[in-house]
């Protein structure tokens, strides 16, 4: 038996590297980067290699993101889902994305976002949120990034009405951070269709301030409406006291006067 030399082999190996992992059937691979793009995909494919940087997935299908449905992707730093159906968005699906600096999610049919589905892109610098459904937004979900430094809302249903002014609020602090700002338009109440949500002033929303309840006052209706209840039980129960007494009298003194 022939034994190959050490630098022999050392040869052998430098000009035959092992295998790169394989590159999803559905997919078109180069080095880092995996376009899924238009492949009517219903799943985010897996055997995608750690290393993978960006990957793309959009004009597919897919509806739900569960909390198994992107594999750990430690590198990844642009992931596009635009234009899919997506409606609905685990609050883990995102976990093992520390490193993503870019999200579209732009032209899909999210309606419902929170902050926890945000908190593990702790890098995230741009997100993508135009073109959904969406007629609120918690202000913790861009409040969730603390390197963010676009997003972009335009084309949403957004409903102007007192739910919007914490999102208004925050709008209004991070104007720097808001592209598109002139297309954020309301869609509902009827009246205030296509009234730019940027052009409101804090007296727009003063009903709603003035309407709003402080702790202190849900602790006095707490503390008043049981007292009062109460009270007015036993004024009821004396004011009847009251009348079958008067009744009383009535009979006994027409009973005095017949003969």
């Amino acid at each position: 038996r022939r034994r190959v030399p050490g630098p022999a082999l050392a040869l052998l190996l430098l000009l035959c590297p092992p295998p790169s992992p394989a590159c999803p059937a559905a997919c078109r691979c180069a080095p880092a980067e995996v376009d899924c793009s238009e492949r009517g995909l219903r799943e985010v494919p897996w055997g995608l290699s750690p290393n993978t940087s960006s990957l793309r997935l959009g004009y597919n299908f897919l509806t739900v993101l569960g909390p198994r449905s992107l594999p750990a992707l430690p590198a990844l730093r642009l992931l596009s889902l635009a234009h899919n159906r997506l409606e609905l968005i685990h609050g883990r699906a995102l976990r093992g994305l520390g490193q993503l600096r870019e999200l579209d999610l732009s032209h899909n049919r999210l309606s419902v976002l929170t902050p926890e589905t945000f908190q593990p892109l702790a890098s995230l610098a741009t997100l993508n949120l135009g073109s959904n459904r969406l007629g609120e937004l918690e202000p913790g979900v861009p409040g969730a990034l603390p390197q963010l430094r676009a997003l972009l809302l335009q084309d949403n249903p957004w409903v102007c009405s007192c739910g919007i002014l914490p999102l208004w609020r925050w709008l209004s602090l991070n104007r720097e951070k808001v592209r598109e700002k002139s297309l954020l338009l309301c869609r509902a109440p009827e009246q205030l269709n296509k009234y730019p949500i940027m052009a409101f002033g804090e007296e727009s929303f003063r009903q709603c301030q003035e309407t709003s309840l402080s702790p202190q006052h849900y602790i006095a209706f707490f503390i008043i409406g049981p007292f009062s209840f109460i009270a007015s039980i036993f004024f009821c129960t004396f004011l009847g006291s009251l009348v079958v007494l008067s009744h009383s009298l009535r009979r006994e003194s027409h009973c005095w006067r017949s003969p």
